[in-house]
């Protein structure tokens, strides 16, 4: 056990607030820095809270010499890719203008150890699969851009001997703590789990498949979920890496298996004994057919194998939306 301290940038949201979580429960004191845009403040629940933006670096260098920390997590930053078609500008001074902040103040305050939640997002089309981390880099949208490029400045100051980081990259987020402490709670919510939990629960009329004639075992797209618990734990190792003298790399967090959307809903229809409301659609520009990891340098590196499958994700994600997601 330790009272190590490790700042949490955007520990309020989803993925954040499961890190601190799984960092409270090794020994760890997560410092939650999150300006509550989008994060909740009920999720601060095992550690303190500072306000404060990320493009504020006179109040980051005041909560870093106040606290401190050892490492840095960072989570803070705009994640809807159709967001940030119609908002690119936002999303350069935030994702990236944010990220070249909080790092050149914990240069400053000589904290050299980053965790950086990348995304898939940042390799483009798929050449081949399942991706790997040599797969080349070329997004295809302002969103996984502003990771890519803020991936190139952590390159960059690892090999000016500035600073040591991981970068995460992850595939697709869902489920929730098992004891529905705390969840994915969007707003407006996007992402496939929920969106067909709330169907079955009749928060939505209904869930829309797009596209059925993809070449995949039943024509619907393929994603490789991760529950977020096995993505808290990749983060916890992450840190422990760095803090052991870990070398600057990039990690795909990723089951190495997929579920097509098709088999989502079932799995979903499976857990919650009702039937769901689906319709078909067109496809939607630019999505692949397939989209799965290799997890295989995170095994080497980080010791980190996913411990829950789909049903789990499912059966955990029903448990926190059947309680509360911000519907009374």
């Amino acid at each position: 056990m330790t009272e190590t301290k490790i700042l949490v940038t955007g520990g309020a949201g989803y993925i954040g607030s499961h890190t601190c979580l799984a960092l409270s429960a090794k020994g760890y004191v997560p410092v939650v820095y999150d300006n509550f845009s989008s994060g909740h403040r009920e999720f601060v629940k095992w550690g303190p809270a500072e306000d404060g933006d990320i493009r504020d670096r006179a109040r980051l260098r005041e909560v870093l010499a106040l606290h401190k920390p050892a490492a840095v997590l960072h989570f803070a930053g705009l994640i809807e890719v159709g967001q940030s078609f119609k908002e690119p500008e936002a999303f350069y001074d935030i994702n990236v203008g944010g990220s070249l902040a909080l790092l050149q103040a914990m240069m400053e305050a000589d904290i050299r150890a980053f965790v950086f939640s990348s995304t898939c997002a940042t390799y483009g089309r798929p050449e081949y699969m399942p991706l790997d981390e040599a797969h080349p880099q070329a997004p295809i949208n302002p969103y996984g851009r502003t990771k890519y490029i803020v991936e190139q400045a952590l390159r960059d100051f690892d090999l000016c001997d500035r600073m040591r980081s991981v970068m995460l990259r992850y595939f697709n987020a869902a489920g929730a703590d098992a004891e529905g402490r705390i969840g994915e709670w969007h707003t407006p919510e996007t992402h496939a789990v929920p969106l067909l939990i709330e169907a079955a629960l009749g928060r939505r009329a209904g869930f829309s498949i797009f596209g059925d004639d993809y070449e995949t075992r039943d024509g619907t797209c393929i994603r490789d979920y991760v529950h977020v618990t096995d993505l808290a734990d990749a983060h916890v190792r992450a840190v422990e890496y760095l803090l052991n003298g870990g070398e600057t790399v990039a990690i795909n967090l990723g089951t190495g298996t997929g579920t097509s959307v098709k088999e989502l809903v079932s799995a979903v229809e499976a857990v919650s004994g009702r039937p769901l409301p689906v319709t078909q659609a067109e496809r939607r520009a630019g999505d692949p057919p397939l989209l799965v990891a290799s997890n295989e340098t995170a095994r080497t590196i980080l010791g980190w194998e996913p411990e829950h499958e789909i049903d789990d994700i499912i059966r955990s994600a029903w448990t926190w939306h059947s309680r509360f997601n911000g519907h009374s």
